[in-house]
């Protein structure tokens, strides 16, 4: 079809099905989520992480998923990825830290009977082993017997994190933990349909996060805040960026039409934290100078906060660096990947769209 010509492709696959799933929903007009038959606003803080592991990982993972059961055996596999990988970490000094996981991935066999624990592991693991050799400083060994939340920040920063700061993160790993039929999800759903091995469908996942359009926007948010300077130069500076066509990083989903639900949770764990009243404060003035100029410039769009702009100051608050934040998103996703992709295998068929070919025709 030569371009240019009304086909009916959808661009992106705006509002393709794609497939079915029992283990999140998101509904875009009413800013709601939904993972697996629980609202997100009434597990985030109340229930943990290895809970709601458990619950996406039902049905798909033959062995105990009860929460305390699997607060063990996660804490065992972070023994057991750490061992795996140690060979590898010297080698992580010269890559990002998402690059990094990235490659410390491959200690993990394809056949490993416990896959799902091990990948989960490996990437809180390599990820705080891997900013640590980058910063000069020797890998901490994991601590079985803490949280996964508490003691990837034990690891990462070298001392047992208060109780506050690991129920923070320990809320935001289950807020980011699953989302639909997202870009790293969906691919990891097309490699797990090829029947490739769980650690090649987690680490396809991986690859299409660290794209910026996906996983890479907290860190930016900070980049925005730093560039604004004083509140009182925010509108004119976010007005000036939206004429530019620039992006305004932690606004706008592709799916929310009204406030993304989870924005308001991580935002709620930024205000118990309570490390810097100010730069919340800072944020918040920020926040309605953006929403006021989106609203007077792109006036057809509904563009709100996102997960990404309250993420970028817990994260920072909790010390990790900037470049780190994505691999901190990815140590949340990790378990929905797993999801998505052991129920594909269940009972999927090989992912394999149509393209409308729009180029030249060979002459008779």
């Amino acid at each position: 079809m030569p371009r240019g010509e009304t086909s009916n492709v959808a661009d992106g696959l705006e509002n393709v099905v794609a497939a079915e799933t029992v283990l999140s929903k998101v509904d875009g007009e009413a800013g709601v989520l939904v993972l697996r038959g629980h609202l997100l606003q009434d597990i985030a803080g109340r229930r943990s992480f290895e809970w709601l592991t458990g619950l996406l990982w039902q049905d798909f993972v033959d062995r105990p998923l009860g929460g305390e059961v699997l607060r063990r055996d996660l804490g065992l596999a972070r023994e057991r990825a750490f061992a795996q990988m140690s060979d590898l970490l010297p080698a992580t000094c010269r890559l990002s830290p998402l690059g990094a996981v990235r490659m410390l991935l491959a200690a993990v066999p394809d056949d490993a009977a416990d896959a799902p624990l091990l990948l989960t592991a490996s990437v809180a693991v390599g990820l705080a082993a891997a900013i640590r050799i980058r910063d000069g400083k020797p890998p901490v060994a994991p601590d079985p017997q803490s949280t996964h939340a508490a003691d990837f920040l034990r690891m990462l920063k070298g001392t047992p994190p208060t109780p506050d700061e690991a129920a923070a993160l320990d809320t935001y790993l289950v807020t980011a933990a699953d989302h639909g039929l997202n870009a790293s999800t969906f691919t990891a759903r097309v490699a797990a349909s090829t029947q490739a091995s769980l650690t090649d469908a987690v680490t396809a996942a991986l690859c299409a996060l660290k794209g910026p359009l996906h996983g890479g926007a907290p860190g930016p948010v900070l980049d925005m805040l730093d560039a604004i300077g004083p509140a009182e130069n925010a509108e004119a500076w976010l007005d000036e960026a939206v004429m530019r066509g620039d992006r305004l990083m932690g606004f706008g989903h592709r799916i929310y039409r009204v406030q993304d639900p989870r924005s308001d949770v991580v935002k709620a764990v930024v205000e118990r934290l309570n490390r810097d009243i100010g730069r919340l404060h800072y944020a918040e003035a920020v926040e309605q100078a953006a929403l006021a100029v989106l609203a007077k410039r792109k006036p057809n769009r509904s563009l709100q906060t996102n997960l990404e702009f309250y993420t970028a100051l817990l994260l920072e608050a909790l010390g990790l660096p900037r470049d780190a934040f994505t691999g901190a998103f990815a140590v949340a996703r990790v378990v929905g990947w797993i999801a998505h992709a052991l129920e594909q295998q269940a009972g999927g068929r090989l992912i394999r769209p149509q393209s409308a070919y729009i180029g030249p025709m060979p002459r008779g």
